[in-house]
């Protein structure tokens, strides 16, 4: 038996998210006290009071997100479960691995609130909004879609953001050509081209300003080796080294959040189970969809901690 945890991404966030984690576990309440003092605001109340509006802007719902998820952790630890003995490694969707870097100790809560906060703001900030969409593809393989975004890209961009597996990717650029991709897509026998309510084409090369405001920021950060190893999204594979962290973190911002080949990548290393630490139930529904091998438990309220450390039992 071998674990991994995952930490979701943006799009998990619900108004009251970690209120009854703070609620039951004084270590969980501690990391919401944290990133309100790290962002000079109460953070906190936007995450259980909203409004959702207010909640799902970008530069709110990345440090929130990491709160619960690291909220969620610190649940864990209190009822027993040990990060380095257990697991094996960890991962995290676009911002989650953020919220994987603090669960693992190579972040500090007030640091990964901060970078998030500069996250969202420069990837709000580096295209003027309706100029930028993002699609969800279904039932389309890589390589052909790969083929699509190239066609589609002409005079503008159009480039796969996530493999996020069970036969959904999703693709970002500009407005005109990810609306072409669209198009083609379904030509070449998608089932369903979805545009995203997003505000911003994330994890394209029109990214480029935010990564350079990530690179500046990162540049400071204290980035110490977690205690188990990241998968990280840009490579689908393990690391462990700081440096290598900040660069791959600068790289995240504009390259493809590989999460399809990074599950596969956990099966092929033995583990069979996933704890998702954090809102929601997303990677843990992608998770099973992508490889047979893996069995996966939401980890997002006090009632999931005894439920997923009997499963390690």
């Amino acid at each position: 038996m071998s674990l991994a945890l995952m930490f979701p991404g943006q799009g998990s966030q619900t108004v009251g998210m970690g209120r009854d984690l703070a609620d039951t576990f004084p270590q969980a309440r501690h990391v919401f006290e944290e990133v309100d003092e790290a962002l000079g605001e109460r953070l906190s109340d936007t995450i259980w009071n909203g409004p959702d509006d207010k909640l799902t802007l970008t530069a709110n719902a990345q440090p929130a997100l990491m709160a619960v998820s690291v909220a969620a952790m610190r649940a864990l630890e209190a009822s027993g479960f040990d990060l380095g003995e257990k697991a094996s490694f960890v991962a995290g969707h676009s911002l989650g691995e953020y919220s994987a870097l603090a669960a693992a100790g190579s972040l500090s809560v007030t640091d990964a609130a901060r970078l998030l906060r500069i996250r969202g703001e420069a990837m709000q900030a580096a295209v003027p909004a309706g100029e930028g969409a993002m699609a969800a593809i279904l039932g389309l393989d890589e390589t052909t879609l790969a083929e699509v975004c190239t066609e589609a890209g002409q005079g503008g961009v159009c480039q796969i953001a996530n493999d996020n597996g069970g036969g959904q990717i999703v693709i970002s650029g500009t407005k005109a050509a990810v609306e072409r991709g669209m198009a083609l897509s379904l030509e070449k026998g998608a089932k369903r081209a979805i545009p995203l309510p997003v505000s911003a084409p994330f994890h394209s090369m029109l990214m480029q300003p935010a990564a350079d405001r990530m690179r500046e920021a990162l540049s400071s950060a204290e980035i110490r080796a977690p205690r188990v190893p990241l998968v990280a999204n840009v490579l689908a594979s393990a690391i462990s080294d700081p440096d290598e962290i900040r660069q791959r973190l600068v790289e995240q911002v504009t390259g493809q959040v590989r999460w399809r080949e990074s599950m596969t990548y956990l099966a092929d290393a033995g583990v069979d189970i996933l704890f998702e630490v954090g809102n929601g139930k997303v990677l843990a529904g992608l998770a099973k969809r992508i490889d047979k091998r893996l069995s996966a438990v939401s980890i997002g309220a006090p009632a999931d901690i005894e439920a997923a450390l009997a499963k390690l039992a």
